[in-house]
């Protein structure tokens, strides 16, 4: 979030800087602040006090010290061509003398720029909250700082990255995208640029170290990277560190399948550290040395039991390599290829390997383990080493993990002694693996993200934020919004996640149709998630209640809204639009529409109905249109993204991908075959045997203590959901009486027993407790409590997480019964935090199953008066 901190002009105290002739100055750009209020510290209009940028064909000249770190020097040339890009004017860039004119832009590192630091001790740069703090920026505008200068807007920053963040920083003020390269964003063009007085600053990231890890890369990056650069190297490394720095990241996993980031290209790491990117590598590459180098230069197997000083020299290489560039160093063991270790393998012997790299980093450092930063990944089965007494030094970041599928497994327990090294969390975004990949597109809705990272950060996680986003693309938005919560989860709250949405569509196409486009991505990636596109099928939804039409029908509306847009857009922002908006859109849709167009086939088929072959001749259709709008995407912008949609993504069968897509099997009938009579269209049982409600719309919300409901809106697969905070609050042993829970008005017709239905977002047990519980009842009976867990450990080959994340729910059921029909109030109770709930389903009997459930047909009865009486808070 931008803060702008209005303060009064600073009084004038020339002093001559003739030891500047000396040093040579040059200047930054800068990267803007994230605002949800839209507020922006650059206008195109002067206001009184502004600074000019640029006006009347005339930009203010850039000036830095040559004497800073290379990665400001190049970011001020950015900033250069930033200012050309929004203007056509381009301002001259000096380093090798003292700044001279009216205004001029004055960039600097502290401590590493003569320039910045006299301003400093002539007390004409305030940088109180700066000097000696972790990537903080500071833009004022300062007058009369030296002689033969006027006015100078200053970005100065407290270490190399707080600098280019402040250069970036005003980039994307002036309307430069992070996305101009990565997704051809159009830059709105200016006839001047005047920033604001003040003092304009973001203070200093909450999470240290964030990032994204590129990962899965074939054959979709791979193939585009080959073609465009000739490999996965420093000529297509160099735009993501760029594009890393514009979104506030520093941090980066480089591809790893079949590439080693150092020993591919040399100028890989040295590019990566000039630019000001911390390397590292993934969860089971020790020691900055890449998985495919153990493959290249390895020698006996990958067993430290068999083979301990084969693998200590292999580490001490990738040590001497890295040298004293940033990283974050890996260390632990998995097995050869991110598999398990052996059976055989043990806690003492794991905390030995730890115990032996920390020697080689000692000794190849020249300085004491715990002065280079270091993590070790609590993966899968390294997760129940640690559960099982498993150790390391305390300075180590412990690196947390998600189940693969967007559910964090384990978080710190609350009230242990801090950890110097801190905690960590690697996320995905994507995923290789069961129960099943998918690399395809976007399928990651950002309320669900905001869930997850929030529990996260309040329960202390904030030393490392890593995101595995295959092949970058097509995962613009929530990469951008990953690292954008990153730097100050306490800036966007719950309820204001969807101003970040349109906020982030208006950065790239403007405002006129933020609002919609913002609504567009928001919707597309909540329909996406309810079921990965490489998990659908032609059963996937229910005919028989006429879910399959509905769920193609709100796909064909979305897009049908995205092509009017991209009718109304200027022809410079429609390859953009394509790639983060309408593309999605047309194969999302048609995809859809091919599933549910082969279950109608299957069904026709059964009465060798007339319509069968013309269905089936459709979905043949269908399917060669997905082929069709992969090829349109590969060619847009010139063919700029040639492969990158070249993902497999129809024809699965287990969980790895197909070699290509496969038709799925449809019927074709025979000529002359004689139909039989068309049945009557199913439709949903009569209104009245079942209530359906969404979690949203409670009747009255019961608070208790420091426990509020709140609500996550747009949170689930159907509408919006419900859950308590904060977070870190104790559990409700006792649910009963005025302990917090929601209720809901609810009319039935008939006394007896009844089916209450729980839908919930599938979140773990990340207490590793007994499990997170809930309970329900109805009217005055007990509460029954309910676990989301029994059974449930988030491993492959376990059947209720595997259900849980295919169908991105967990789907509890308990049993009542109803004295007498008529009003009833359902109420579910508050028993363990983070359980968020989506949806509840009474049901009397004869309701037809299907993957949603039944449409809402209640609204709890709530009604304007209880809304503002029982309002929820807001997160």
């Amino acid at each position: 979030m931008m803060v702008l901190l209005r303060i009064g002009r600073l009084l004038p105290r020339p002093r001559f800087l003739s030891f500047l002739l000396m040093t040579g100055l040059t200047v930054g750009a800068s990267q803007a602040a994230w605002a949800i209020d839209g507020a922006s510290y650059v206008t195109s209009k002067k206001q009184k006090a502004s600074f000019t940028l640029e006006a009347a064909g005339k930009a203010a000249p850039l000036y830095a010290s040559a004497s800073d770190w290379p990665g400001v020097l190049r970011a001020a040339k950015d900033l250069q061509a930033d200012i050309n890009r929004v203007t056509s004017v381009t301002p001259t860039l000096t380093t090798d003398k003292a700044p001279t004119g009216k205004e001029v832009v004055l960039i600097g590192t502290i401590g590493k720029s003569p320039l910045i630091d006299q301003l400093v001790r002539d007390k004409k740069l305030d940088v109180s909250g700066v000097a000696g703090k972790w990537e903080v920026f500071v833009e004022q505008v300062v007058e009369k700082p030296m002689p033969g200068v006027d006015r100078a807007l200053v970005i100065a920053g407290s270490d190399k990255r707080g600098t280019i963040y402040g250069i970036y920083d005003l980039s994307k003020e002036m309307g430069v995208s992070p996305w101009y390269w990565w997704a051809d964003v159009p830059t709105p063009t200016q006839k001047a640029l005047y920033v604001s007085a003040g003092r304009h600053t973001q203070g200093e990231p909450k999470v240290k170290y964030r990032g994204i890890f590129i990962n899965d890369e074939a054959p979709a990056l791979s193939g585009w990277s080959k073609e465009k650069f000739g490999g996965v190297n420093s000529k297509m490394y160099v735009h993501m560190f760029e594009l890393i720095l514009r979104l506030k990241g520093n941090y980066l996993w480089p591809a790893m399948w079949g590439n080693a980031f150092s020993d591919d290209d040399p100028q890989n790491p040295v590019l990566a550290d000039e630019y000001g990117i911390v390397m590292g590598t993934s969860h089971h590459e020790p020691l900055t040395r890449a998985h495919d180098e153990w493959r290249r230069y390895g020698k006996g197997p990958w067993n430290y039991q068999t083979n301990p000083e084969v693998l200590q020299e292999f580490w001490r290489g990738g040590m001497k390599r890295m040298g004293i560039r940033e990283n974050v160093v890996t260390v632990g063991m998995r097995g050869d290829g991110d598999e398990p270790m052996s059976e055989g393998s043990n806690i003492a012997l794991l905390e030995k390997i730890v115990a032996d790299q920390r020697k080689i980093i000692a000794e190849t450092t020249g300085k004491p383990a715990e002065q280079t930063p270091q993590m070790w990944a609590l993966y899968k089965e390294v997760q129940d080493y640690y559960d099982k007494g498993m150790r390391v030094p305390d300075d180590v970041t412990l690196l947390l993990c998600d189940d693969n599928w967007g559910n964090i497994r384990k978080l710190p327990k609350l009230g242990d002694k801090p950890r110097k090294g801190g905690y960590g969390i690697y996320y995905h975004f994507d995923y290789v693996g069961g129960p099943r990949n998918y690399k395809w597109l976007n399928t990651n809705p950002l309320p669900r993200i905001w869930e997850q990272m929030h529990l996260a950060y309040e329960y202390g996680v904030n030393q490392i934020w890593i995101v595995n986003v295959g092949d970058l693309k097509p995962m613009e938005l929530p990469i951008s919004f990953f690292l954008d919560y990153a730097w100050n989860p306490d800036k966007i709250k719950a309820d204001q996640v969807a101003a970040y949405t349109r906020q982030w569509a208006a950065q790239q196409f403007g405002e006129k149709h933020a609002t919609e486009i913002g609504d567009i991505l928001a919707k597309y990636a909540k329909y996406n998630a309810r079921r990965k596109p490489e998990l659908l099928d032609a059963n996937t939804y229910s005919l028989a209640t006429g879910e399959w039409a509905t769920v193609v029908a709100e796909y064909n509306q979305l897009l049908a809204r995205a092509e009017a847009i991209n009718q109304k857009l200027p022809a410079a922002d429609r390859d953009a639009y394509f790639e983060l908006v309408l593309h999605p859109m047309l194969a999302c849709a048609n995809l859809n529409e091919l599933y549910y167009t082969v279950a109608l086939n299957w069904e026709a088929a059964k009465t060798n109905q007339a319509n069968t072959n013309e269905l089936a001749a459709k979905a043949k259709a269908l399917f060669a249109k997905d082929a069709e709008i992969s090829k349109r995407y590969n060619a847009i912008a010139g063919g700029k993204w040639n492969h990158m949609m070249d993902q497999t993504h129809i024809g699965y069968t287990y969980w790895q991908q197909p070699e290509v897509d496969k038709m799925p099997q449809v019927v074709t009938l025979p000529a002359g075959t004689t139909p039989a009579p068309v049945p009557p269209t199913p439709s949903q049982p009569a209104t009245g045997s079942f209530v359906s409600i969404e979690a949203e719309h409670y009747t009255q919300a019961i608070n208790a203590g420091s426990v509020t409901w709140q609500r996550l809106p747009d949170l689930g697969r159907t509408a919006g959901a419900v859950t308590t905070f904060p977070v870190t609050a104790a559990p409700t042993e006792t649910p009963g009486g005025t302990s917090p829970h929601l209720e809901y008005r609810i009319t039935l017709p008939q006394a007896g027993p009844v089916t209450v239905q729980a839908y919930l977002a599938p979140t773990l047990n990340f207490t590793n407790g007994q499990g997170l519980r809930y309970a329900v009842s109805i009217d005055d009976e007990t509460p029954q409590i309910i676990n989301l867990h029994t059974g449930m450990t988030a491993d492959n080959g376990n059947r209720p997480w595997e259900k849980a994340v295919a169908e991105n729910i967990i789907l509890k059921t308990s049993q009542h019964t109803l004295s007498k029909p008529g009003e009833h109030v359902l109420k579910f109770w508050r028993v363990d935090p983070a359980v968020v709930l989506e949806k509840l389903v009474v049901d009397q009997g004869g309701l037809k199953p299907s993957y949603l459930g039944p449409p809402e047909n209640a609204t709890g009865g709530k009604s304007k008066s209880a809304e503002a009486k029982n309002s929820l808070g807001q997160r």
